[in-house]
């Protein structure tokens, strides 16, 4: 999507207020000994409150309204049966849509204390994609964002994961321009228009290259195995800069 009027920015930012709104209200009811599921029906009754549908059920007919991946699951996972506990990280992916508009946002929580390195990993995922957001603007070259955050990684030891990438965002869940790369690729000459809606999503990992599936057909997991941490935001290309949508107020 390109915004064009003031009106679709506004759209655009009740649906991100509403999404951002429910990923951190489902972080702060997170507690040891709750289910993946009793924590998605807390998000179902927050986006249902709000009027707004979850994309992932509307679009994909993924089942259930958010996805919480947890530990080794990395991203897509589906709320169930599995046990939350102290120590774990618990990425929390919420998308929806409101009035026409969609946003997308997403964050690895933790549940207590967990290990150093992976509280590392996790402010480290967090620091990557603001330094991503920051190369959105009008005329930007889209490959920037992955140039910023591969540096990002490289410098610090951190590999990414390389085929689960950002996208364009706003009038659907996944839209033009789709695999937005969030790592260093070579021979992506588009830019980035003013208007544009996009997310910036990199997964951080300490090892991790790739995103595989199993036996559900939704749940990835990192391959090589290792703890990866995702981070999102849906943004707003200006000319002044990014204008992120998805905040908490």
């Amino acid at each position: 999507m390109t915004i064009t009027h003031e009106d679709e920015l506004s759209g655009l930012r009740e649906i991100g207020r509403v999404v951002a709104n429910t990923m951190h209200r489902m972080a702060a009811a997170m507690e040891p000994g709750m289910t993946t599921r009793e924590l998605d029906d807390i998000g179902r009754a927050l986006l249902d409150l709000e009027g707004a549908a979850s994309a992932p059920e509307a679009v994909y007919d993924f089942p259930g309204a958010t996805c919480i991946s947890v530990n080794e699951e990395i991203a897509h996972g589906i709320p169930g049966e599995r046990v939350i506990r102290a120590g774990d990280l618990v990425n929390i992916d919420v998308s929806a849509s409101k009035n026409g508009f969609f946003a997308d946002t997403g964050a690895t929580f933790r549940v207590g204390a967990v290990k150093p390195s992976l509280d590392r990993l996790c402010k480290d995922g967090k620091r990557a994609m603001e330094i991503g957001i920051r190369q959105v603007g009008s005329d930007k070259p889209l490959a920037g964002v992955g140039k910023a955050v591969g540096k990002f990684a490289s410098d610090r030891g951190y590999t990414l994961i390389q085929n689960l990438a950002s996208h364009g965002v706003g009038r659907s869940l996944h839209e033009y321009p789709s695999e937005i790369a969030t790592w260093p690729t070579r021979g992506d000459k588009r830019r980035i228009n003013k208007g544009l809606v996009l997310t910036v999503e990199p997964f951080l990992s300490t090892g991790g290259l790739r995103a595989t599936e199993r036996e559900d057909k939704w749940t990835l997991y990192s391959e090589p195995a290792a703890p990866v941490v995702q981070y999102e935001h849906t943004v707003v290309a200006t000319d002044r800069g990014p204008i992120v949508v998805t905040l908490p107020y």
